[in-house]
């Protein structure tokens, strides 16, 4: 790569001073069958399409003709929220079907004789680029817009259109690589759902200590002969780390998720939960506010969590599993059915029958569970490294501040 920097930097409207047009608007009314049509929702913050069924809208002939999207227009979002303001998709048309897009979206026919598209996409998408629609965004209450003006006032750096097509392709690079991480992520999680499936139900079973397959019958139990509620108080404020229980992120500090401390100031009549206990709101337990702390020695959560502990006949990886199972999830929702609120106290919890193989068979199935995990967790972590690099990547090549190399037959 070359570091020398030219101020190549100019106005959309300078390059495209036209082809700027409003989208379509339809009243619910219209919607159901007809031509298909391109939505906000659509399309996600990336320029990703994420919907492969576009819902469809009756169009005369005229409304098609005038809003039709071809291959390489751009659609960018001109009225949303300021989080959505300005995302913008390059239309490929993949499926070759007339395709129109809505009122609150602008459609940039760009000439790619003076910019390349994939290029120009990548400058909309950019983090300066939406940082800017939303500095002269039109503010009201519910809602945010920008307009074509808007739009023709964003400078950027515009270099020969042949280092436009290099930078474009090296940052598709990156972009195949996060695709194809992320469907690497979907499918082990598919994958570890299936194993689940098999080994929390006793329709796979694997080897032991000996390489012979186990077998015999599981034990049917209900949780409650196998689960001891903790009541502990946090007497004299021996402890402060206040805690709460996520859906998404387990345990969590309160600040973590709310930016400030969120407990009464006396905290005395506050439960104790211990390293390798669980912990559990009981008007959320069906959307998952379910965990075992792992992260902390100990903590304090509001009275109203209820915390418990496994005995020893049932490994804690393999409950913390199970409750993670179509099985468990079955159990809460049929809990909870005709009550005025989805609350599942401990002694419903201790309600749930299932079956549960010996000890070292639990062991093993969480085990294996255990790697599969992993094996998400590093992938996941291999996406975020990746997205970061292309952050970077972009900071450097769409502001001219490294400038790359285009070979004498790449600029023909």
């Amino acid at each position: 790569m070359n570091t020398d920097k030219q101020n190549n930097f100019v106005s959309l409207g300078t390059i495209l001073p036209r082809s700027y047009k409003n989208g379509l608007y339809k009243d619910s009314s219209f919607y159901g069958d007809g031509t298909s049509i391109l939505r906000i929702s659509d399309f996600d913050n990336d320029g990703n399409l994420v919907t492969i069924d576009l819902q469809k809208v009756q169009l005369d002939n005229s409304e098609i003709e005038n809003y039709l999207l071809e291959e390489n227009d751009i659609v960018i979002n001109r009225v949303n929220s300021l989080t959505h303001l300005g995302k913008a998709i390059l239309w490929k048309n993949l499926n070759k079907i007339n395709t129109v897009y809505e009122s609150n979206m602008m459609r940039i026919q760009s000439d790619s004789s003076v910019i390349n598209p994939d290029y120009l996409i990548y400058i909309l998408n950019s983090k300066p680029s939406r940082n800017y629609f939303r500095t002269v965004a039109k503010r009201a209450v519910a809602q945010c817009s920008i307009n074509q003006q808007d739009i023709k006032s964003l400078i950027f750096f515009f270099p020969p259109l042949p280092e436009q097509t290099k930078i474009a392709q090296i940052l598709t690079t990156w972009d195949n690589a996060i695709r194809t991480t992320e469907q690497l992520i979907q499918n082990s999680e598919q994958q570890k759902q299936a194993l689940m499936q098999q080994l929390l139900t006793g329709k796979k079973r694997l080897f032991d200590e000996n390489g012979k397959r186990f077998s015999g019958e599981w034990e049917k139990v209900r949780l409650g002969d196998l689960l001891n509620e903790v009541k502990a108080r946090n007497q004299n404020d021996a402890i402060q780390r206040v805690l709460s229980v996520t859906n998404h992120s387990g345990f969590v500090l309160p600040e973590e998720q709310f930016s400030k401390r969120v407990a009464s100031e006396n905290v005395s009549n506050y439960k104790v939960v211990k390293q390798g206990q669980f912990a559990y709101n009981p008007s959320r337990l069906n959307v998952g506010s379910f965990t075992r702390l792992d992260k902390f020695s100990d903590g304090i959560l509001s009275p109203m969590y209820v915390v418990f502990a496994v005995k020893s006949s049932l490994n804690s990886d393999f409950f913390l599993y199970w409750m993670q199972s179509h099985e468990a999830k079955q159990r809460i929702k049929n809990s909870t059915q005709g009550s005025v609120r989805e609350s599942v106290g401990f002694d419903a919890l201790c309600s749930f029958p299932l079956r549960i193989p010996p000890l070292l068979e639990q062991q093993k199935i969480a085990a294996v569970l255990t790697a599969a995990d992993n094996e998400i967790d590093t992938l996941k972590q291999t996406l975020c490294r990746l997205k970061t690099e292309k952050q970077a990547l972009m900071q450097q090549l769409l502001t001219g501040k490294k400038r790359v190399f285009v070979a004498l037959d790449e600029q023909e």
